[in-house]
């Protein structure tokens, strides 16, 4: 708490004398909680105490010089717990401050896919969170700090904390990890450090030069792949017409062989010698046996 003012001494009953300044203390109660207070006189025996607030409250315990309560707290409240001690007044003060802790943070990368040095947008997501004054929210690339701002204004109420960030897209991009750190100072107010952070995302970097050097790796495939296809089909269609060719050839000798072996046969039954041929029959012998 802050440092108390100066003391000041005041008189008893002759029994005691006691010295007690008026003090402020600071709480943070999260929101949808409830809060104790101890509210205790700094003399034995207080001649009245209590609890002045305008919420809700209820008494749990008490002794000779304290009583403990609970308050349901909704939202920025002041808590005044008085004492009387040998006819004086005295007042402790508490400021409590109503907060919705950082519980989830959302990361996204638009788009996830980009060529290097392309824009790409980096959002960050914190989902109902207040105060907004106490949240600061980190962009980071690996260890390496991107993007930091703490949000402003005050929000009566659980809001979303949104933050962007615009940037180009470098070739290391795609070696690291990105993630969004969302942290909630609430030590001036008498709480602590919340720390909250999203799962990491990552950015696919494609640089345009191995993009090219891919598409003409992928072009030279195929134009081997298409000449080595041509090559095979030139082959079988040469194949073919040759076997063709040479089945032809062996079909013509086979026929001649035949129809020399007929003539001779023809010859060797005929009478010899044989009867004078005429002109016409030694014309139409010598164009039968000319194949032969």
């Amino acid at each position: 708490p802050p440092a108390p003012s100066q003391p000041h001494s005041f008189a008893g009953s002759g029994k005691e004398a006691f010295e007690k300044p008026t003090w402020t203390k600071q709480l943070v109660v999260e929101s949808g909680r409830s809060q104790v207070i101890n509210c205790s006189a700094s003399c034995t025996q207080p001649e009245n105490s209590g609890l002045e607030t305008t919420v809700s409250k209820k008494l749990l315990k008490e002794g000779a010089q304290w009583k403990l309560y609970e308050v349901n707290v909704s939202q920025d409240t002041i808590l005044l717990c008085y004492f009387t001690c040998s006819g004086r007044q005295e007042i402790k003060r508490f400021n409590i401050s109503v907060f919705s802790p950082p519980k989830q943070v959302l990361l996204t990368l638009q788009p996830t896919f980009v060529t290097v040095g392309t824009w790409f947008t980096i959002e960050c997501r914190v989902p109902s969170v207040a105060p907004f004054e106490t949240l600061t929210i980190t962009l980071l690339r690996g260890s390496e700090i991107l993007y930091n701002e703490t949000l402003r204004g005050t929000t009566p109420s659980p809001q979303e904390a949104i933050v962007t960030h615009n940037t180009t897209a470098l070739r290391k991009d795609g070696h690291h990890n990105f993630t969004c750190q969302a942290k909630m100072d609430l030590q001036s107010r008498g709480g602590h450090l919340i720390h909250r952070v999203s799962d990491p995302q990552v950015l696919e970097v494609y640089e345009p030069f191995q993009d090219s050097q891919m598409a003409i790796i992928i072009a030279v495939v195929s134009v081997l792949l298409f000449l080595f296809v041509a090559s095979v089909l030139l082959c079988f269609v040469l194949g073919e017409h040759w076997r063709q060719r040479r089945t032809g050839s062996y079909m013509v000798q086979a026929v001649q062989r035949r129809l020399r072996c007929a003539t001779r046969h023809s010859l060797h039954e005929q009478k010899w010698p044989p009867p004078r041929a005429t002109g016409t029959q030694r014309g139409s012998l010598a164009l039968w046996s000319s194949p032969g």
